[in-house]
C-alpha cells in the first residue's frame, strides 16, 4: 500500500515537472517565423497611444518614438493596437488612462474586426492584463487601458471555430495572447499566415486566450531582436517604454 502511494505521488510530480518545462520552453523558444515580444507589466511600463497633448493623432512608430524620447524615456517595443476608421480614429473599443475615448463596437459587418466573436485587450489599474469576448467584456472602473479588434484568435484553449486549417486566406498578421502567469505575448507574422496557423502558434505557446490586431498593415518596433519598423499610419498603437 506504501509502496502504491510512492508511486502515485511520484508520478503527479513527475507529470507537474515535465508541465513546467514545456511551459518554460514554450516561453522560451518563440518561432522564428514570427517577432516575438514577452512583457511582465508588473516590471515595464506598457501604454496605449493615439492623440498627444496637442490632440494630434501619432499615426507612425517613428512619431512615437520621437515624443516618448522627448519625455525622457526609450522606446523598447512598439506596435498596432487594432483597427481604425479613414480618420486613424479606433474602430471598437478605445479606453486610455481609465476614459472612454471610444465606444464598444457591437455591431454586425463585413470584415475580420465583426468576425464574431471579437474582443477586447485591457489592462486594469493594478497592471493585470486581460483578453475576452466582445459579449464577455465589462468595464468595472478599474480598467486602465483597453483596445477593441477582432477576431478573437483562441477562445478559452480552443481555436476560432470559424478558421480554417490549410486556408490560402493568407496575410502578414500581429496579435496579442496572454500566458498563464499574465506575461503579455505580442506576435507579428514576418511572412503571409493564414488565421489558423497564426492561432495555432498562440495556442502552443500556451495562451489561453488571444486577439487578432491587423493584417497586412502591420508594423512591429523591436529593436532588441532588431526589427526596427517605424512607418504606418496608424490609429491607436501599443508602446512599451524604460528609462533611457
Amino acid at each position: 500500500m506504501r509502496k502504491n502511494i510512492v508511486f502515485i505521488l511520484t508520478a503527479v510530480l513527475f507529470l507537474a515537472l515535465a508541465g513546467i518545462f514545456v511551459f518554460a520552453q514554450n516561453k522560451n523558444n518563440a518561432d522564428n517565423r514570427f517577432v516575438t515580444y514577452m512583457v511582465d507589466i508588473k516590471k515595464k511600463e506598457l501604454k496605449l497611444y493615439w492623440k498627444n497633448e496637442t490632440n494630434e493623432n501619432f499615426k507612425s512608430i517613428e512619431n512615437l518614438k520621437l515624443w516618448v524620447e522627448k519625455k525622457n524615456k526609450k522606446l523598447l517595443f512598439a506596435a498596432n493596437a487594432g483597427m481604425y476608421k479613414t480618420d486613424n480614429s479606433p474602430l471598437g473599443l478605445f479606453i486610455e488612462d481609465k476614459k472612454i475615448v471610444s465606444r464598444l463596437n457591437k455591431a454586425n459587418a463585413t470584415g475580420n474586426f465583426y468576425l464574431k466573436p471579437n474582443g477586447v485587450f485591457h489592462i486594469t489599474d493594478d497592471n493585470v492584463p486581460f483578453i475576452c469576448t466582445t459579449g464577455k467584456f465589462l468595464n468595472n472602473g478599474k480598467i486602465k487601458y483597453a483596445t477593441q479588434s477582432g477576431p478573437m484568435l483562441v477562445i478559452d484553449g480552443k481555436i476560432h471555430s470559424a478558421f480554417v486549417k490549410g486556408s490560402a486566406n493568407v496575410n502578414i498578421r500581429n496579435g496579442v495572447g496572454i500566458l498563464p502567469d499574465n506575461t503579455i505575448v505580442f506576435a507579428m507574422s514576418k511572412n503571409e499566415i493564414n488565421f489558423y496557423d497564426f492561432a495555432i502558434y498562440f495556442k502552443n505557446m500556451g495562451c489561453k486566450n488571444a486577439l487578432y490586431l491587423d493584417g497586412f498593415v502591420s508594423r512591429t518596433y523591436l529593436p532588441e531582436q532588431n526589427w526596427i519598423q517605424t512607418d504606418g499610419n496608424f490609429g491607436v498603437m501599443i508602446g512599451v517604454t524604460g528609462n533611457k
